[in-house]
C-alpha cells in the first residue's frame, strides 16, 4: 500500500461539515487533506444541493441560544442531548460570523423568522433540482477556493475505506483512489461524509422494510462509509431509524420535476393519510417530516395515500412555497378528484367501506373535538385537523422522500467521536449528519442539518487545533 503525505487533520467528506472544518483547522495552522469520493469538480453532495436556510428547528439561528436550546429540546420531544443542544445553540453566531467572513453572502425570505439566512443566490421556486451557482453550491465553491489558497488539499475521487488505529488512537485514514490504496498518517481525523441514506442495506436494517420505495430526495452520495468506519474501532451511535424528509407524489419516481418539489406535507397534516386498506397509519398533526417516516415503516411504503377535501386543496393546499395547488396537477402529478368518498375509493383503489368508515369516524372527532380517542390519535402539534366533508373529495398516491438520516455516530459538544462508555476515541471527530444525538426521536425532531453541519464542522477543527474560545 502506497503512504501518503502526513496531515495534522485528514477530513473525508468534502460538503459543509468538511470543508467548514478544513478552512478553520488550517486557519489554526494545520495542515489539512480533504478526501472526497466524488470526482468532477462540482461533485455531488447533499450540501451542494441543499435550499441554503440556514436556521435551527425552524428558529433564527440569531435567537438567544437559550430560546434556540428550548425549541431543540421542544421539537425532539426531549430526545436531543442536551450538551449538543447547548454547543449548537452557543456557536451559531459565531459561525454565522466567520461565513461572512469566508465570503459568504445571505438573502432573506420575507418576514418569516427562521428564514432570515438564506445563502445568497438563492434557489428559485422551481419544483426539478436546480443548483448550480445558487446559494449552497456558490459557497461550498468559495469555501474550497479558500482552503486551496490556505494551502490546504482536497484529494478528489478517493474513497475513504477505513480508519488507522494504533493503541486505541486514530491516526490515520486508508483511503483508495484510482484503484490505488494508500495511507494518509493523521494526527487527527474527521468524518463527515454524511449520512446513510442512500445504502440500501442500511436503510432496510434501520429505517424501512422496502428501502426500494422510498424516493432518494437527495445527492446520492451518503453511503454511510463514515458510520461503517466508526464502528469498526468501536464508536457508539445514537438510534438510527428516522431521518428527515417529505412527502412527495408517487409520481415523483418517474417524473422529475415532481421532486424535491411540491411536498405533500400540508395537504397530509391537514387531511388524512390512509394505507392500502383504506386506514389511518399515524397522527398526521405531527407534520410531513413525522409521516414521511411513518410511510416509510409500512410493509409497502408505496401504498400510501393523502385524502382531503376542497377546503383543504384551496386552503393548506395553497400554503407553501411551492403549493402542491395548483403546482401537483401542472407537472403531471396524480390528483383523484370525485363528487363522493365511493367514487373516490374506486379512483384510488381503496376499499370503499373501509374509506368510508375511517373518514366518518375521523369527521365525528373533529367535529366533536375528541381526535386524541382516534387510533391512532390525531393531534394538533403542526396543524390542527380539519374536516374532509365538503365534496369534492380528493386523492394523491404519495411516498416517503428521504434527503438524509438523522441518526448516527455518537461525539460530544467539540465533535469527538465517543465510545459505548463515553469516552472519546483519541484523534476521531466526526460533525454533521453521520452524527446523532440531535435530530431524531419519537417525533423525528429536526434540528437543522446545515447548521448542525457547520457549527460541529467548527467546533471539531477548533478542538483539533487546541483552540479555546
Amino acid at each position: 500500500m502506497a503512504v501518503a503525505q502526513s496531515f495534522d487533520l485528514v477530513i473525508v467528506g468534502g460538503g459543509f461539515a468538511g470543508l467548514v472544518a478544513a478552512n478553520r483547522a488550517t486557519q489554526l495552522g494545520l495542515k489539512v487533506v480533504v478526501l472526497e469520493r466524488g470526482a468532477d469538480e462540482t461533485y455531488a453532495c447533499n450540501s451542494r444541493y441543499a435550499g441554503g436556510v440556514l436556521h435551527i428547528s425552524y428558529h433564527d439561528v440569531l435567537e438567544a441560544p437559550s430560546e434556540i436550546v428550548r425549541a431543540v429540546e421542544e421539537i425532539t420531544e426531549g430526545y436531543a442531548d442536551h450538551a449538543l443542544v447547548t454547543a449548537l445553540a452557543g456557536a451559531s453566531r459565531r459561525a454565522i460570523e466567520w461565513l461572512v467572513e469566508e465570503g459568504a453572502s445571505f438573502a432573506t425570505e420575507g418576514s418569516i423568522s427562521w428564514r432570515q439566512h438564506v445563502l445568497a443566490p438563492r434557489r428559485p421556486p422551481v419544483t426539478h433540482m436546480q443548483w448550480q451557482g445558487i446559494g449552497a453550491d456558490a459557497t461550498l465553491r468559495r469555501l474550497e477556493q479558500n482552503l486551496v489558497r490556505r494551502g490546504g488539499e482536497v484529494h478528489r475521487g478517493t474513497r475513504a475505506l477505513s480508519l488507522i488505529m494504533e493503541e486505541g488512537r486514530c491516526v490515520g485514514v486508508e483511503a483508495q483512489a484510482d484503484r490505488t490504496r494508500r495511507a494518509y498518517v493523521a494526527s487527527a481525523v474527521l468524518l463527515a461524509d454524511g449520512g446513510f441514506q442512500a445504502d440500501l442495506e442500511l436503510l432496510r436494517k434501520h429505517v424501512s422494510p422496502a428501502p426500494q420505495a422510498l424516493k432518494q430526495r437527495n445527492a446520492g452520495t451518503g453511503l454511510g462509509d463514515g458510520l461503517r468506519m466508526a464502528r469498526q474501532v468501536g464508536a457508539a451511535e445514537s438510534t438510527l431509524e428516522a431521518f428527515y424528509g417529505h412527502l412527495l407524489s408517487r409520481d415523483a419516481f418517474h417524473n422529475e420535476r415532481l421532486w424535491p418539489y411540491p411536498q405533500v406535507d400540508e395537504l397530509a397534516a391537514a387531511g388524512v393519510v390512509v394505507d392500502a386498506s383504506g386506514r389511518r397509519i399515524a397522527d398526521e398533526g405531527m407534520g410531513g417530516v413525522y409521516l414521511s417516516n411513518a410511510v416509510a415503516r409500512l410493509a409497502d411504503p408505496a401504498s400510501a395515500t393523502v385524502i382531503f377535501d376542497e377546503a383543504i386543496w384551496q386552503g393548506p393546499g395553497r400554503g407553501a412555497s411551492i403549493p402542491p395547488n395548483p403546482v401537483l396537477v401542472k407537472e403531471g402529478g396524480t390528483l383523484y378528484q370525485a363528487a363522493s368518498v365511493a367514487e373516490l375509493a374506486r379512483l384510488a383503489g381503496l376499499p370503499a367501506h373501509e374509506l368510508e368508515s375511517t373518514l366518518q369516524a375521523y369527521n365525528d372527532a373533529v367535529r366533536s373535538g375528541r381526535c386524541a380517542a382516534l387510533e391512532p390519535l390525531r393531534s394538533s402539534h403542526k396543524r390542527a385537523p380539519m374536516g374532509i366533508a365538503a365534496p369534492p373529495f380528493y386523492a394523491v398516491p404519495i411516498c416517503a422522500g428521504i434527503t438524509f438520516t438523522m441518526g448516527g455516530i455518537t461525539i460530544d459538544a467539540a465533535a469527538r467521536v465517543l465510545r459505548p462508555d463515553r469516552a472519546p476515541i483519541a484523534g476521531l471527530y466526526a460533525a454533521g449528519s453521520n452524527t446523532g444525538g440531535l435530530d431524531g426521536g419519537r417525533a423525528c425532531g429536526y434540528a437543522g442539518g446545515l447548521m448542525k453541519a457547520i457549527v460541529f464542522g467548527l467546533l471539531a477543527a477548533e478542538h483539533a487545533g487546541g483552540f479555546s474560545v
